[in-house]
């Protein structure tokens, strides 16, 4: 993998220009795309000549002129934007999503457009696993994941309903971040629920992923540069934790184990009630919101949908406006009550996925460590570096409060670096 943060420096010091940094990305690209599949279509050409052309102006920014790579629900000027549906073949936007335009202005070049699910729900797309190809690499932000996991790209934007920024982070073993809702913008990006969609990122390690977050948004969030000190960590478990695997399970307490080892404070913490019925608003929101969001679709190509959107779809159509009034309801209940509980502790760590990554490109897996997560709006990590038994990567999800990103992102990398130093 490209380590983004590794290649500024040299950028910095005059080891490396950006274009040979796309140069890079192109031999990556051109060794393993075609049997990866992360891009839906890429123009190393026209990155390079971007690079060459504008490098005085590239170094200076922020991201140094790295190479990325988008999801393709987020609208692009100068590539086509068909959100993995047929629906939309050759779909040329005219201007670029806010998301994609402020990673431009703050010194990304754009490489291409990765594979994202049909309408970033869960139908797959064409990517298979770098890790293993004849496994999933999760959904929806599955090109993403892959293209970073691969060494095509050093940064990948995608974005997360319920667990498609963790998930396929955890399942291709690299750093993924989901945000606080609402920290990055999504204008310009294909809606599906508009109280749950996330822009995320993804990259090789916590520190590039933060370093990358702190670039776009303008905010205090690398962690690379300074050390808070051991963190306060929870283990919750939450209702799904038998659906884990023995490994992921085991993975999960041993990283808890290492981070109370490099002086974290660990302890138990058992949810309450609350958030049971969280995870059953979640599907009434989903479901509700995706029936209103994907009503163009629903109306008048229903028949060029998925047979699961279409379930998923049907199913929204019978949910009433009470009943999802009272989903949102529960979901600022559960809301507040993390907040509440969260003063005990700084994040907390809990698998995020069930497992590794399942064979076969349909069997996506289940975003059940997610949903929760985003519903309440916490900002989340995937923590890559533990495997399971044969050597597939196992994801730790570090979760924080919402708002208290750079602390989620400090106590992500603490738990990375422990893992790293057993």
């Amino acid at each position: 993998m490209l380590s983004a943060l590794e290649l500024a420096g040299r950028i910095d010091a005059g080891a490396l220009t950006p274009r040979d940094v796309v140069e890079m990305c192109a031999a990556a690209i051109a060794e393993r795309e075609t049997v990866v599949g992360a891009f839906v279509t890429f123009d190393v050409d026209a990155a390079s000549r971007i690079a060459a052309d504008a490098a005085q102006r590239l170094v200076a920014a922020p991201l140094r002129g790295l190479p990325v790579g988008v999801k393709d629900i987020f609208d692009t000027f100068d590539f086509p934007t068909e959100y993995g549906s047929p629906i939309y073949a050759g779909n040329r936007p005219r201007a670029d999503a806010a998301l994609v335009a402020l990673t431009r202005r703050t010194g990304g070049i754009v490489l291409g457009k990765t594979v994202t699910a049909e309408l970033a729900y869960v139908h797959p797309g064409k990517t298979r696993n770098p890790r293993d190809p004849d496994r999933t690499p999760g959904v929806s932000s599955s090109g993403s994941a892959a293209a970073v996991a691969a060494g095509m790209v050093p940064l990948a934007l995608g974005t997360q309903t319920g667990g498609s920024v963790i998930r396929p982070a955890a399942y291709c073993g690299v750093a993924g971040f989901k945000p606080s809702y609402k920290l990055m913008p999504l204008g310009g990006a294909k809606c599906f629920s508009w109280h749950l969609d996330t822009a995320g990122l993804f990259a090789a390690t916590i520190a590039d992923v933060a370093f990358a977050a702190a670039a776009i948004t303008g905010r205090d969030l690398r962690v690379d540069d300074r050390d808070r000190g051991p963190p306060r960590l929870a283990l919750v478990r939450t209702p799904a934790w038998e659906d884990a695997s023995a490994d992921m399970r085991a993975a999960v307490e041993r990283a808890a184990r290492r981070a109370e080892e490099a002086g974290a404070t660990v302890r138990d913490l058992d949810l309450p009630p609350i958030f049971a019925d969280a995870l059953l608003a979640f599907s009434t929101i989903q479901g509700f919101e995706g029936f209103q969001s994907l009503a163009f679709e629903y109306d008048r190509h229903r028949d060029a949908l998925s047979p699961v959107l279409r379930k998923l779809l049907d199913a929204g159509a019978g949910i009433s406006v009470d009943a999802y009034d009272e989903a949102r309801r529960v979901s600022r209940r559960a809301r507040q009550m993390f907040a509440d509980l969260a003063g005990d502790f700084d994040a907390i760590l809990t698998p995020s996925a069930p497992g590794a990554a399942p064979r076969g490109l349909d069997a996506v897996g289940s975003a059940a460590f997610n949903r929760l997560w985003t519903l309440i709006g916490s900002p989340c990590v995937n923590v890559p570096g533990m495997t399971d038994a044969s050597g597939l990567p196992l994801g730790i999800q570090v979760v924080g409060r919402f708002g208290r990103d750079h602390g989620t992102l400090s106590a992500a990398r603490f738990v990375e670096q422990a893992l790293a130093d057993a």
